[in-house]
Parts: C-alpha cells; structure tokens; sequence
C-alpha cells in the first residue's frame, strides 16, 4: 500500500547530490523526490517513487534541474548605511585599507548601525534576505559585528534572531564583536578584547543569541593571540569558533583555525601550503568567498584548487556586506568560482550546498536531496548544471522550495 506525501517532484531530467553523503551520487538521472512534514522521504526514479506514494500535489520536473537550495555560511546581512561613496573612490584609485585608516570601512558602518534602531535593522535586514531567498537562497548565516558595543551588538542579534522568526527561512546567527575596534577603543586594543571576552560573550550567551562566534584575524585588526583568546571565551559559553583569517595579508589566522579547531575558516586568499595541510589535518571546512575579490577589484582570489587537491572541504558564500561585497547571489558566487578559482560546476554547487552546510554544523539538516533532510530545493528551467553556471546571469530559479513548499516561482507567501 503506497503511503500519503504533500508533495511529489517527477520525473526531474537531472538531479544534484542525492542520497547520503558518504553513499549518495553528484549528478542523477530520471529523479523523483517525495516530501512529507517538510522533509524529503524518498528519492528515486519515477516508477520507484510512484509505486510507494501518493502524492496531493504533483509537480512536473521533465526537462528540469532539481538541486538542493544554497546554504550561503557567511554573511553581514544587519548593518545600517551606504558605503556606495567608498565604492566610488576605489573606482578613483583608493584602496580599501586606505579608506579603512582614514574612518571609513567598517568603522563607517559602525557609526551608522548604533544609530538605527532595532525596526530599522530589521526592515533593511529583510528586505536583503527576501532577495536571498528569491535567487535559492535558504539557509543564511549572519554575523553581527556593526556594533562593537554590548547594546548594539545585542540589537544585532535580536534582529538576526527576529528574522528567523519571521522568515520561512534558516538563519544562522553568529556573534562577531571581535570584527574591528570601535573608536573609543584605538588606543587600548587589549581594553576592547577584554570588554568582548568578559562582558559581550557572557551576555550573548546569556540569551542563547548566537551559535558561532567569529574574529577578524589580521594584520591590522586581531593579532593570532587576540582571536585565540576570543574564540576560547567563546567555546567556553557555548559558542563555537569560526574565524576570518589571511584575507589582505598571511597573518596566522588559518593557524588559530587549525589550533582550536574551527568549524571554518573564511576568505584564506593568502595562504600557504602549510596553511591547507594544517586546515586539512584539523578538518576546518575552508570557506572561499570570491565575490569579496571581486568586488574589492583585487587579482589574487583563494587557491580553491590547492585546497580541493589537498582534500579539503571547501564551502563558498557571498559575505554579503556593506562596503567590501554587494553580491546576493549564490549563483554568481558559483560562476566566479568557477571563472576564477579553478572550480567545475559540480565542486561550485558543492560548497554552495552541501559543504555551507557542513561549515554550519548542519549536513545532517540540508545541503543534499536525501531523506531525513529537509524539502529545501530549486527546480530550474534546464536540465543541465553546467548551463547553469555558464550562464550564471541568465538562469534564475523556476521554483524555490523551503520545507517541500514553494515560496518563490508560484506562491510568494514569504512569511511563515
């Protein structure tokens, strides 16, 4: 006797990772997908499916792409401000740490987000994350770190919170106090690492606000021993480290990630060869972000291919932001990588998917098309990945599905 499903997608053309991780495959054929309570129940071809379910609606997937949504694992999403002035004068010749030194840069963003209020943020917040989502975009991770205050690093994570609440989508929220020093604080930077470990970590955790906690390791922001101590504090309360490390310059970030073990570290584009090995030994997802390089007009991107050839779990994300990436599209994130970072489609859509996922702590919720894991999927209007990423610009998802509903493509309820 078949069993009853919400929801049958037949007879996809091509399918993208389905079944488990360690037994699954990267590109199937001829693929139905049944859903039930939000979550997929069964993977098959048409004729396995059909025997086992029926179904009470049924959506035709012939001459269709079926993938699991993006899970973009980095992201600035709550910030007040317009930094699109900075953008011009690196148009003009400025570099990014020059308008860093002079106020600007995240400092600028800092200034503007203590202003805004808690509905601002969130009103700002939402209408980015809905544009996320329209492109395929589920599951976001989102840092404060506009704040370097306790009261507006709180009000930041209280929106990141608020926008899981109201969105049908997965937020992930991370605490990033250690992201810059507040002006208060340029001359007593030990004063400000001791104000984040003794005073904001023990109140974030006190709420339960974040899941991760995340430092800007660099040459001109966290030593290696300021982020180590910031990422203990926050293992400590509950809080598990990721880390912003060899971005501008070979800093020692991608040691701290392997020393307390990260669950990523992010950007990397100024590694070396023992940098990956170490990474690769301590099992840190390398999170690889070639919109930031893009966007900040600069010709050296992450070695994706070293990594890759290293064995390493390479994830990719937007860093959707205010002054160092715009970029909202995971697609495109997809086709730098691969125009620039050496990656093939299937790796591109890989660290778009299941590895974010996997940098989240989260493969055994989404990122693949298996059962037990969520009904998070795109159907595209192609059937092949290939053109997809070739024409990254052009493609756009034909329905959004976020727990076997569909959000984008033909109902645009967007609120739970």
């Amino acid at each position: 006797m078949s069993a009853k499903v919400e929801l049958l997608i037949e007879n996809c053309s091509q399918a993208l990772f389905t079944g488990s991780r360690d037994e699954g495959r990267d590109l199937s054929t001829g693929v139905s997908v049944a859903v039930s309570d939000g979550r997929i129940v069964g993977v098959g071809t048409h004729e396995e499916i059909e025997g086992r379910y029926r179904a009470e609606h049924r959506i035709d997937g012939s001459g269709r792409l079926l993938t699991p949504a993006f899970v973009d694992s980095h992201t600035h999403l709550v910030f007040a401000g317009d930094r699109s002035h900075e953008f011009a004068r690196r148009c003009s010749g400025a570099s990014y740490e020059e308008i860093a030194s002079a106020g600007g840069g995240i400092r600028a963003s800092v200034r503007a987000t203590r202003a805004a209020s808690e509905e601002e943020l969130f009103d700002l917040a939402l209408a980015r994350a809905v544009r996320m989502l329209s492109l395929g975009t589920t599951t976001i991770e989102i840092k404060s770190g506009y704040g370097l205050d306790l009261e507006t690093e709180l009000r930041m994570l209280r929106v990141i919170r608020r926008l899981g609440q109201e969105l049908p989508i997965r937020i992930v929220p991370t605490f990033m106090g250690a992201h810059e020093f507040p002006d208060e604080y340029r001359d007593d930077r030990e004063g400000y690492v001791d104000e984040v470990c003794e005073t904001m970590i023990p109140a974030v955790a006190a709420e339960g606000l974040a899941v991760f906690c995340d430092v800007f390791c660099e040459e001109s922001v966290f030593t290696p021993e300021q982020s180590l101590r910031v990422l203990e504090c926050g293992r400590r309360a509950g809080l598990v480290p990721k880390i912003h490390a060899d971005e501008l310059a070979n800093s020692g970030g991608s040691r701290v990630a392997s020393q307390v073990s990260a669950a990523s570290a992010d950007h990397l584009m100024k590694v070396v060869d023992s940098d990956i090995r170490a990474l690769v030994s301590a099992d840190v997802v390398t999170t690889l972000l070639p919109g930031t390089t893009f966007f900040l007009g600069k010709e050296q991107y992450a070695p994706a291919r070293a990594f890759l050839d290293a064995g390493a779990t390479v994830a990719l994300a937007t860093d959707r932001n205010p002054g160092s990436c715009t970029i909202e599209s995971m697609q495109f994130i997809i086709g730098l990588s691969c125009l620039r970072m050496g990656m093939t489609p299937i790796e591109a859509f890989r660290g778009a998917t299941e590895n974010g996922a996997r940098a989240l702590g989260l493969e055994n919720v989404c990122g693949r098309i298996a059962p037990g894991l969520a009904a998070d999927l795109i159907l595209w209007d192609c059937p092949d990945p290939d053109r997809i990423v070739y024409e990254f610009e052009n493609i756009i998802p034909r329905t959004v599905f976020v727990g076997g509903r569909p959000v984008f493509g033909m109902h645009l309820d967007r609120r739970k």
